[in-house]
């Protein structure tokens, strides 16, 4: 599992420490999409075509084929979903989650993948 995938998985985890009312329905859908999304995300975080940016979402750092578009734009409509659910149980803002999200990744990421500091600066790490 690569140091991407642990640290939303804990994202995720955290959703139903935070909201026992929480419908786990709901949640074990978005995580069961993730997860098949997973191993296309990695190739493509391998091959430097996607980033991720400094508000928790991924990012094109290049042009992508149709199927490559689709598969980030349903990640990260899953993301904006788990963000706005966390955020509801933990008085924050979606984008807070995001951006916390977002700094644990760049700590946490393997070499090579593309990151946006908080400034706004792309790197390779």
């Amino acid at each position: 599992m690569s140091t991407i995938t642990r640290p939303f998985l804990l994202v995720l985890g955290l959703l139903f420490v935070a909201s026992p009312a929480f419908a786990a329905d709901s949640a074990n859908v978005i995580k069961d999409r993730m997860l098949q999304r997973q191993p296309t995300l990695e190739k493509m975080w391998a091959h430097g075509l996607i980033g991720e940016n400094n508000t928790g979402y991924i990012t094109p750092m290049t042009e992508l084929s149709k199927d490559q578009t689709q598969i980030v734009a349903q990640e990260n409509a899953d993301r904006k979903q788990i963000y706005s659910m966390i955020a509801s149980q933990t008085s924050s803002t979606p984008e807070q989650v995001g951006a916390q999200r977002a700094l644990r990744i760049a700590q946490g990421a393997d070499k090579g993948l593309w990151i946006q500091s908080k400034e706004g600066k792309w790197y390779r790490k």
